[in-house]
């Protein structure tokens, strides 16, 4: 028996200010996709939002139950018959804002949420400043999805810095992981691709992450460059910064052979950190 295989795309996009041009612009490119023949399709990160002004971002940011892109997304993929990643919405969670991601099944139905857990504080060389942490609250559990084609590992964004969390949900079972992202132009220059590459390398897994790109109306610059890395870390499909779709044909024989080659989830092993005071050298004195 052969093992299986499908089309999987990344839409990449350049959110706005406004909720509902991005809903509009996420479903045009979920139904080309689907019309390319994509079977699962992934949106990227802030998919509903791109909005720095926090106070705005909590009046516009609606929660759940009445949240009109993820409804509008949910109708998509009912109507498409895709099996649809949003890499993620920002959703109204009690005072602060979840940075939430859905899975979402062809019959249009949450299958599963992950809310992002390590956000992004940081101050560049740049001079962009971001807090992340006193806008969203942060999530405190790994997310992995069961799809025809497997389990599929969930995540967003600068998650990807933490490797731990991709070798959790590999050794869980996850053949794909995933992280959809809103990278700065700087990092991600600097080391959106080798970050990529690596958790596909090291997990014998697909790594796929669509992505924010270009100059957007807020003023942040994201970097693009959405990819589908295989499990040898070769890179199958990788856009630029603008927005579009990358499509990739996705062949599970290929995690069963790259893990079969190199296999670190059976070599893994647990062990102690253990740090020893050297002898402080001697000094002697001059004759």
């Amino acid at each position: 028996m052969t093992a299986p295989r499908f089309i999987a795309a990344c839409v990449q996009m350049r959110s706005t200010r406004d909720p509902k041009r991005n809903r509009d612009d996420a479903v045009r490119l979920i139904r080309e996709a689907a019309a390319a023949g994509a079977q699962f399709v992934q949106t990227p990160e802030v998919t509903n939002l791109c909005e720095r002004d926090t106070k705005r971002l909590r009046e516009i940011s609606q929660g759940e139950e009445q949240h009109e892109v993820l409804a509008g997304l949910r109708e998509a993929a009912r109507e498409t018959g895709i099996w649809l990643q949003i890499g993620s919405l920002s959703v109204k969670a009690g005072e602060k804002i979840a940075n939430r991601a859905y899975m979402i099944d062809p019959a249009g139905e949450i299958v599963a949420r992950y809310d992002k857990i390590h956000l992004f504080d940081v101050d560049l060389p740049n001079g962009e400043t971001w807090r992340e942490s006193s806008t969203f609250s942060g999530g405190d559990r790994a997310t992995l999805v069961e799809t025809p084609w497997g389990l599929i590992g969930v995540s967003i964004c600068y998650d990807v810095r933490f490797p731990y969390l991709y070798r959790a949900e590999a050794e869980a079972g996850a053949f794909m992981l995933t992280a959809p992202a809103c990278f700065t132009r700087q990092t991600g220059e600097a080391h959106w691709q080798v970050l990529q590459r690596a958790r596909a390398i090291e997990n014998g897994a697909f790594m796929m992450s669509a992505a924010q790109g270009g100059l957007h109306e807020d003023g942040r610059e994201s970097y693009g460059h959405s990819i589908i890395v295989d499990p040898w870390g070769r890179v199958l499909a990788e856009a630029g910064n603008e927005p579009g779709l990358i499509m990739a044909e996705i062949d599970l024989a290929l995690v069963a052979d790259a893990r079969q080659r190199i296999p670190t989830l059976r070599h893994t092993r647990s062990f102690a950190v253990e740090t020893r005071k050297g002898e402080q050298p001697r000094l002697d004195a001059a004759e």
